[in-house]
């Protein structure tokens, strides 16, 4: 299993360290434009090897994508990172430029490849290596909602006072601060539903702070958050390689699920080795509707920003 991350920055070394740590590849390659700089992360990387415990070896590559060759899986984390005050929509003219370049020299060399994107804006760029590449629908992976959920399931368990793994739930819609749907109706502690352990007017605190959790970081940190990110998409890359059939909400091409048509947006699906194998269609209320409905048409009007 060989994987291929372009982008070496804080969010690109963090994937390629969590995927490594986790032991199911047998290759990683850092990409980055920037003269040695994934040769260095990948040492560095490389020398926490035997005190980690590893045996996926890490390489670097200075833009050269004939080092990447036969990857079975490609993330997409390069571009601008948003800095304070920033929204992911406003990253659009130069990420937009760098995810097709990136994208078709990733399938030059390895056409078989299945795509995750990272850069921002996610459902847009998601959207964009769809209509530039040919790739099927299935092999193009949009990562922001496992991320959001695990921000949503940390409010959750922060409100609970309970562990995180006890917790759990479901962001669905745009990976944007007024495009995500955190489904508070349906998260549940230890199967029981949080309305059982915390007020309607907490939920609706959680759900806000969820919206905003990449904002907050950014705002705290100067850059945007990297941590949590990587390990959204080493989470993504290992059920694939693995074949886990496991249920992330995914960034993916709707053709009439939810009602919806020709853009990518954040919902339910399984991903194993064939990419994204099944989209889950879950029973929404009318509430839950007409917030997904109004987020696609979020993402749609960023999407009319793109020179296709």
């Amino acid at each position: 299993m060989k994987v291929t991350v372009v982008g070496a920055g804080a969010v690109g070394a963090s994937c390629a360290e969590y995927i490594a740590i986790k032991n199911f590849a047998s290759e990683v390659v850092l990409v980055d434009i920037k003269e040695n700089y994934a040769e260095g992360k990948a040492m560095d990387l490389m020398q926490t090897a035997s005190l980690n415990g590893f045996d996926t070896k890490i390489t670097g590559s200075t833009n050269d994508y004939s080092k990447t060759a036969g990857s079975d899986i490609a993330v997409i984390t390069s571009g601008i990172p948003r800095k304070p005050g920033m929204t992911r929509e406003e990253l659009i003219g130069i990420n937009a430029g760098i995810v097709k370049e990136v994208s078709s020299n990733i399938i030059k060399h390895s056409p078989e490849v299945t795509i995750i994107v990272v850069s921002n804006p996610m459902d847009t760029m998601t959207y964009l290596v769809h209509k530039t590449t040919g790739l099927p629908k299935n092999r193009i992976i949009g990562m922001g909602g496992a991320l959001d959920s695990a921000r949503f399931k940390y409010r959750l368990s922060e409100a609970l006072e309970a562990p995180a793994s006890d917790v759990d739930g479901m962001v669905i819609g745009g990976h944007s601060d007024t495009g995500m749907v955190p489904l508070t109706r349906l998260a549940t502690r230890n199967s029981v539903p949080v309305s059982e352990f915390i007020s309607e007017e907490r939920l609706t605190q959680v759900s806000e702070d969820t919206k905003v959790g990449g904002a907050t970081l950014t705002k705290m940190l100067g850059t945007s958050a990297w941590y949590a990110p990587g390990a959204a998409v080493s989470g993504l890359v290992q059920a694939i390689a693995c074949d886990q059939k496991k249920i992330f909400p995914c960034s993916t091409l709707l053709s009439g699920e939810y009602g919806l048509d020709d853009l990518c947006i954040g919902v339910p699906v399984v991903l194993g080795r064939g990419g994204i194998e099944k989209i889950v269609e879950i029973e929404l209320n009318e509430a839950e509707k007409a917030k997904l409905k109004e987020s696609a048409e979020g993402v749609k009007k960023t999407n009319g920003l793109l020179e296709l």
